[in-house]
């Protein structure tokens, strides 16, 4: 079992301009790994049902990173997925892609009942606070985003075994400002699929969930879904189906295949269509790999993504 050491004290002597000064910066951690490598701060840099996300350094190579917990007391009554998460950060760790925040390192806290897991933090934060910051944002700069987004999906869809991300929304892609750099996170809550890539349990944020995922038998299309929620976000600064008030009503209307309202208030026509390919019905929703070359993005030059 690991002992966690909390509010511990760590002094980290730093250098001056005065080689005779004594000064030091004294970092005080909530918490710190067993390791002894990363330090966890206070401070929150988001939070979700089932998971809270700290401010936290990795003392090895100087860094701030992000901290995760998953609190498995919410899973109690569930031990299968509780096993399942698991073994899928376990496997998720070895994920490497450009477009995929990367994990460095989990455990478990047996004491607390949680599961703790290390990423890289992107310098701008999540895309949702990152957009409503900058609420004046260019066609170009949507497929900029979209692009990355895709290519990231379209990692995940066609690693063996296919990976479901199933909880894509604005608040767990995460963005670099000063380069334009945009990563998938947030997979704490991925399920690994076999050949048929299908999958059977309910998770995700119900304003963005496919209409299938409510029935508990869907594909790696449902992220597809997901990331057309997401460009009606970008595009409008509004979460889709706000308008309702009750998961009853939102679960009405999404199964009966009504889009949000904030879809009417996207203004330019061939992102419109766009989106409307990514919502559509399962059988006519195209994969991540057919929307990279789908008109709406064919005259983004990917070289952009640099500039």
């Amino acid at each position: 079992m690991f002992r966690l050491l909390l509010f511990t004290l760590i002094e980290l002597s730093m250098p001056t301009a005065n080689p005779d000064a004594t000064d030091q910066e004294n970092e005080l951690f909530a918490e710190i790994d067993p390791s002894g490598r990363f330090g966890r701060y206070e401070e929150l840099l988001g939070h979700g049902a089932v998971k809270m996300v700290h401010r936290a350094f990795d003392l090895e190579e100087g860094r701030e990173v992000a901290w995760n917990q998953i609190r498995l007391n919410k899973f109690s009554g569930s031990p299968f997925i509780i096993n399942k998460i698991h073994s899928e950060i376990e496997l998720l760790k070895k994920l490497k892609n450009e477009n995929i925040i990367v994990m460095y390192h989990f455990w478990k806290d047996s004491d607390h009942n949680i599961l703790n897991f290390i990423t890289e933090a992107c310098a701008s934060g999540n895309l949702r606070e990152y957009r409503k910051k900058h609420r004046h944002v260019s066609i170009k700069a949507l497929k900029k985003w979209s692009t990355q987004i895709l290519q990231g999906l379209d990692f995940l869809h066609t690693h063996d075994p296919c990976v479901i991300h199933r909880d894509l929304n604005c608040s767990n892609i995460f963005i670099n400002g000063n380069v334009g750099k945009v990563k998938i996170g947030d997979l704490g809550l991925a399920t690994i699929v076999g050949k048929s890539h299908a999958a059977h349990s309910l998770l995700g944020t119900p304003e963005y969930m496919a209409p299938e995922l409510y029935e508990e038998n869907y594909t790696e299309l449902v992220d597809v879904y997901s990331f057309g929620m997401c460009l009606i976000e970008m595009a409008t600064l509004e979460i889709p189906y706000s308008e309702c008030d009750s998961l009853a009503k939102l679960y009405k209307i999404v199964t009966s295949g009504i889009k949000p309202q904030a879809f009417n208030r996207v203004s330019d026509p061939e992102l419109k269509a766009f989106i409307e390919r990514c919502i559509g019905r399962p059988r006519a929703r195209p994969s991540a790999a057919e929307l990279l070359k789908d008109p709406f993005l064919s005259d983004y030059d990917e070289n952009d993504l640099d500039s």
